[in-house]
């Protein structure tokens, strides 16, 4: 197949592309290459890809119209994964325009060259902020999620919207996956495992948010990748018992689906902590904080859904991910 990886250069979207070439798949990478984090290493990441036959890379920005016009017209990708978007739910506070932007207009270019192009399969990202205010645990894609308490979290919240009326009305077939805390090599350097190793290793004390009473469903890179992969090639269908008068968040009558990627394993704070610092042999200096705007005080995925379609479940233990990563960061910075 021909599928188009938006956001090839960043975190989930090199290791996606990548798997795909593995098994032999042609991959369209996409990215505009933004200066959000560490341009050099998105750099790194792309240069990983473009040995590939099957890869070729469009440097371009969704929120540009006809750039995507083009490359749809172009390349005429079967399957799109759509990784690309503004991340970072503290960004969000003092960069709003930057979500509406990115998050939603890109969006609505890719969802409109989908429908056009009579894309065969649109797979994209959303994220466990949608759950927002919710406190029952875990995490259910058939529970509501209207009570967002981020931008970003609503943008990703829009974004479920729109790729529904894309379904509905013109019978794009879409997935939506939200992704629980994902880390592992290659990591953006805004996430918390990356800012603690890279703080601990240069004797810095480490900021830990809502007083270390938070607790995260981290999932390893590699588990998100496989469940990514299979769901591209698992083409949703209309849910025939789909109802108006209980109508289920999670299907619809249309070609929709929406999937928790999670490790089902929420780990305390201070527990991810130390389980960095017996990595590392040393102490980490704490500097305990309030909980921060816009934050979630726990997160924990129920993956039913996920294991009965594609069979497969994330499993990483915490401390062979650490492990990896830690690995991948004293490689790449020398350290």
């Amino acid at each position: 197949m021909k599928i188009l990886v938006t956001g090839a250069a960043g975190f989930i979207g090199f290791h996606t592309a990548r798997a795909l070439l593995d098994r032999g798949e042609e991959v369209v990478g996409l990215d505009n290459m933004n200066p959000y984090y560490d341009v050099k290493l998105k750099e790194a990441r792309l240069a990983g890809l473009t040995g590939y036959p099957g890869f070729s890379f469009v440097r371009g920005d969704l929120i540009e119209k006809p750039t995507v016009d083009e490359l749809f017209a172009a390349h005429e990708p079967e399957r799109v994964i759509h990784l690309a978007a503004q991340a970072g739910v503290r960004y969000s506070l003092s960069h709003p325009e930057d979500y509406v932007q990115s998050n939603i207009v890109g969006f609505l270019n890719v969802l409109e060259a989908c429908r056009y192009h009579a894309t065969k399969h649109l797979v994209f990202a959303s994220s466990s902020s949608v759950y927002g205010a919710n406190t029952r645990v875990p995490f259910s894609i058939h529970d509501n999620v209207d009570h967002p308490v981020s931008l970003y979290a609503a943008s990703k919240k829009s974004n479920e919207l729109m790729a529904h009326v894309y379904a509905h009305l013109y019978r794009v077939p879409t997935t939506g996956l939200r992704f629980f805390t994902v880390y592992g090599p290659w990591g953006r350097p805004d996430m918390a495992l990356f800012k603690f190793v890279k703080r601990i290793l240069a004797d810095e004390p480490i900021d830990v948010y809502n007083q270390g009473n938070h607790a995260r469903d981290f999932t390893y890179i590699d588990d998100i990748v496989k469940s990514v992969v299979r769901i591209t090639d698992l083409v949703p269908r209309p849910n025939v018992d789909w109802s108006g008068y209980a109508p289920d968040p999670g299907t619809s009558a249309a070609p929709y689906r929406l999937y928790n990627i999670g490790n089902h394993s929420p780990v305390e704070l201070m527990d991810f902590i130390a389980a960095i610092e017996k990595a590392l042999g040393r102490e980490a200096k704490k500097n305990f904080l309030p909980l921060q705007p816009g934050d979630i005080p726990r997160t924990y995925a129920d993956v039913d859904e996920l294991v009965r379609d594609i069979g497969f479940e994330p499993s990483t233990p915490l401390e062979a991910g650490i492990k990896s990563f830690i690995d991948w960061y004293r490689g790449y910075y020398r350290e």
